[in-house]
């Protein structure tokens, strides 16, 4: 049991948001509009999660099926394995039965699915070898095309009847354009090299797509199908490319549905006609689900779905052949889903006079012989309508599916329920299609011709309009509700007729919409013509708000700017302004908004001091796609005057006041008086202008004083002072300071003394007044520690260290008082009290006459003493000198000197003690040298 088909099943989140996706794609008025998804992004939003194609996929290898694929879209899963490996997996006996003169295998009862995969398994679709029914009949004709009362259909006739001819003077032919084709078996290419050749149509080869093993050409009646769709989808359609996919059928699975599944899940064409049919009741549920899946499928990657009706009239369940109709009322289960557009059979009525509406013969290039469009009424020739058997056109009541709220209008019943058919054509042998079939030209009727030639119309739509059209019933159904408020006749109402069929009363047919035509036949020049005309036109709106703008020289304004979008308009959307005076600049911030295309920017104008003024009248363009739509906004420059003040900055005590001098000058057209205010002031101030304005034409002067409350708080402000004339308004700024109390600040250097035991020194204080000190400032100490004497002479400190202080680091409290203010904190000094000792190394040296020595000097502290160290050395012999480097040792904690001796010719010979000392503070420690002079 080779290639089977799992039907998997979303869950009802995801359900609910395709069919909502669904809608929004087929609306113009949405942003999703024809925003159609590729087979891949179907899955990643709509599909069943990897994890749970993973979990089933691990289970039918765990049962022994061999997993072949799982189909783009994650909505089904290819397995092949045995009736014995079936039956254990899914609980189901297959069986051998009898049907007529046929042996077939099939499962005697529904498969079960285990538990833990029940929520996104639906079920094997078929799990037998009964087929679906090909609808369509052939009949070999007689050599004439137009014989006696008999007319045959050769493409030339349909382009007259349905009125495709002047499409195809237009250009209008299918050009770019591709139609798949749902098959079960390999064809002759010679014979469709023949068809076109014998009918005057351009060379254009059909494209033959065999999905897994070739199955051949299985029989003369299997190839009469496939021959039937591809030679007329191509007839209608002739310069469109037809792609007829072959799958072999199976001993579990049709290859119908294998070729159906593949077409959608490669996206292999907008297009794409069914002429095969099975009854809705006998469709499982598993079965009814792959195929409402898979067209909903199609219609999300814009994919048009055509199936035929069904030639059983009413009885949908009965073979044509059989009769009388045995299962009561029924449709075509494969086109009565709500994402198939179900073309149904007509038949033309030539009232008696076929001269009317044929030639006496034939076309020599195309084989032509109709006149005109012909009078349709529903096509029956069953054993009802004095034919045979239940030959009539399919159509009723869906017993599964809603009503979609597309189908609705005249006509349509009120029953709640999907109907169809949703169109027809000419299905009747009464003016049968011409094919050719193994080398001979056959006549086809049935609804098989009327799918694959309404699939050939919908190419010449989607060529007209440049886009795929997904559920094309959505437009269908709008342009009948059109027609019926006086808009173009497009469809071709059936003038009367029924599909009721020997023991199946069927439905009446009519003008309105009806269960055995559905809206009826096309004429084709209308139906590309206006297919738009109930799809909203794809439109801008564009506004600015405010519409005029006031900007004075040097200054800027901004504006918003609003796109809409309708019509189902999507493209990006880029903001231009034009007619910008020289001098004023336009910034839009986005510049262009992404698509669709709606929403809100800001627009900058941006006038340089320079700009001259005047009215501008500007244009905001809004361009996208191929539309743009513009706003008119008036920029308004004025005449301008100049503010300046004469001082930047201005400082005010508490309790004081100061003045501004205000100066304006008019520009060039400027005529108009100025007044002045000071918005913003800070807290406690005021201010108060002399004079209050300038008189027009606004050249003068102005004084501001400013008053500063005692109490104010200090601080620096930034005072605006703005002067307002002529619908201008210029501005300068002063910086305020407000002053704090009189105070000062106290300064020491050093702020820190480094001093031994018994030493002293000094600390330097300064007094740095502010907001108007004014005073003789008095220092005085806290507390000293034991050990520190401290006295002040001015704004000197003296501070000695006893011999006996301790060694250690103290801090002194300095406070600086006048005029009864003492700054806080208090300025703290510190005092290092310290050791410290020379060393001199080498401690001996000897020195020729005439020559130098040098010795390294430097000193050793206890308790981190740091003070400055001053050199000197005494009991130098006669013709000796000393010099120092550096004479100080900065600090005695890390410096050092070098101290030079030199000896002069006359030098003194011998040797004798010479003493380097280092003092700081008054105190003093000294080094001895042993000094040899020779």
């Amino acid at each position: 049991m080779a290639r089977m088909i799992l039907a998997l099943q979303p869950d009802g989140v995801q359900q609910s948001a395709l069919e909502a996706l669904i809608d929004a794609q087929h609306d113009p008025s949405s942003p999703e509009y024809h925003r159609w998804l590729t087979p891949e992004t179907f899955a990643e939003r709509f599909g069943v999660s990897q994890s749970d194609v993973d979990q089933v996929v691990a289970w039918l290898n765990g049962q022994g099926f061999t997993v072949e694929e799982v189909p783009a879209g994650r909505r089904s899963i290819l397995f092949s394995g045995t009736a014995e490996q079936v039956q254990a997996a899914f609980h189901t006996p297959i069986r051998v039965y009898r049907a007529g003169r046929e042996l077939h295998h099939a499962n005697a009862s529904d498969p079960l699915i285990p538990e833990a995969l029940a929520g996104v398994v639906a079920g094997p679709v078929t799990l037998h070898d009964f087929r679906r029914q090909p609808l369509h009949a052939l009949m070999e004709p007689a050599p004439q095309f137009t014989y006696g009362r008999s007319h045959y259909m050769a493409p030339a006739d349909f382009a007259t009847i349905y009125d495709v001819a002047p499409l195809y003077s237009s250009g209008v032919d299918g050009t770019g354009q591709t139609i798949a084709i749902v098959g079960r078996t390999n064809i002759r290419l010679s014979d469709v090299q023949t068809f076109r050749s014998m009918f005057g149509l351009p060379v254009n080869n059909p494209v033959i797509v065999v999905n897994g093993p070739n199955p051949g050409i299985v029989s003369q009646g299997e190839e009469g199908e496939a021959d039937l769709d591809v030679q007329w989808a191509g007839a209608v359609a002739p310069k469109a490319t037809i792609k007829l996919v072959v799958s072999a059928s199976t001993a579990s699975t049709d290859g119908v549905d294998l070729s159906a599944q593949y077409i959608v899940s490669n996206n292999l064409a907008p297009v794409m006609s069914t002429s095969f049919g099975s009854c809705e009741a006998s469709m499982g549920a598993a079965e009814r689900t792959f195929y409402n899946n898979l067209w909903q499928q199609a219609a999300a990657q814009g994919i048009t779905t055509l199936i035929s009706s069904g030639d059983s009239g009413a009885a949908g369940c009965d073979s044509p052949s059989a009769t009388p109709g045995t299962g009561g009322q029924a449709v075509n289960g494969l086109c009565s889903t709500p994402y198939s557009v179900c073309v149904g059979g007509t038949e033309f009525n030539e009232g008696g006079n076929p001269g009317l509406y044929w030639s006496a013969g034939n076309n020599a290039s195309t084989a032509a012989s109709a006149l005109s469009y012909i009078p349709e009424v529903a096509w029956n020739e069953s054993g009802a309508n004095g034919g045979s058997g239940l030959w009539a056109t399919g159509g009723g009541a869906s017993a599964y599916y809603s009503k979609p709220a597309w189908q609705s209008g005249p006509g349509v019943p009120a029953d709640g329920k999907r109907d169809v058919p949703d169109v027809s054509l000419s299905a009747a042998a009464h003016g049968g299609y011409l094919v050719e079939i193994e080398g001979s030209t056959w006549v086809c009727s049935g609804t098989s011709a009327a799918s694959p030639s309404f699939a050939g119309l919908m190419a010449l739509v989607n060529q007209h309009t440049g886009s795929s059209q997904g559920n094309a019933n959505t437009t269908l159904y709008a342009l009948a509700r059109a027609a019926a408020n006086a808009g173009p006749a497009v469809f071709h109402g059936a003038t009367g007729g029924n599909n009721s069929v020997p023991g199946v009363t069927g439905f009446t047919a009519g003008p309105n919409y009806n269960q055995a035509t559905g809206l009826g036949s096309a004429d084709a020049f209308l139906l590309v013509n206006h297919w738009r005309d109930v799809i909203a036109t794809p439109a801008l709106s564009l506004s600015v708000s405010p519409a005029t703008a006031n900007v004075a020289p040097g200054a800027k304004a901004t504006a918003t700017v609003t796109v809409g979008v309708s019509g189902g308009f999507n493209s990006a959307v880029a903001l231009s302004a034009s007619g910008l005076p020289s001098g004023v600049t336009s910034a839009f911030a986005p510049a262009s908004l992404a698509a669709p295309g709606s929403g809100s920017g800001a627009l900058t104008l941006t006038v340089t001091p320079n700009a001259a003024p005047g009215s501008y009248p500007l244009t905001i363009t809004a361009t996208g796609g191929s539309l743009s739509k513009t706003a008119k906004v008036t920029l308004s420059i004025p005449p301008v005057f100049t503010l300046t003040a004469n001082v930047s900055g201005l400082t005010i005590a508490p309790g004081a006041s100061g003045a501004v001098t205000i100066t304006t000058r008019p520009g060039s057209g400027f005529n108009s008086s100025i007044s002045f205010s000071a918005p913003g002031l800070a807290t406690g101030v005021t201010a108060a202008f002399a004079p209050a304005s300038i008189a027009a034409p606004g050249s003068g002067q102005s004084t501001l004083t400013l008053t500063v409350a005692p109490r104010t708080t200090a601080g620096t402000y930034t005072l605006t002072i703005a002067g307002n004339g002529g619908e201008v308004t210029k501005t300068v700024s002063v910086s305020l300071t407000i002053l704090g109390p009189p105070t000062f600040t106290l300064g020491a250097s050093p702020a820190s003394l480094s001093l031994a035991p018994g030493g002293s020194g000094t600390i330097q204080f300064t007094a740095a007044p502010q907001n108007g000190f004014n005073s003789t400032v008095t220092l005085s100490a806290g507390a000293l520690p034991p050990g520190i004497s401290a006295k002040f002479s001015g704004m000197q400190m003296a501070v000695q260290a006893a011999t006996s202080a301790a060694l250690a680091n103290y801090t002194i409290t300095v406070t600086g008082t006048g005029a009864g203010v003492s700054p806080s904190p208090a300025r703290i000094v510190t005092v290092n009290v310290g050791r410290f000792a020379l060393m001199a190394a080498p401690s001996s040296a000897t020195l020729a006459r005439g020559k130098t020595a040098p010795i390294a000097l430097r000193a050793t502290v206890t308790n981190g003493f740091s003070a400055p160290l001053s050199l000197s050395v005494t009991g130098l012999p006669k013709g000796v000198t000393a010099s120092f480097s550096p004479a100080t040792i900065a600090n005695a904690a890390s410096g050092s000197a070098t101290l030079t001796l030199s000896a002069a010719a006359a030098a003194s010979v011998g040797t004798q003690t010479i003493t380097v000392s280092a003092a700081s503070g008054g105190v003093s420690q000294s080094a001895r040298i042993a000094l040899k002079v020779q």
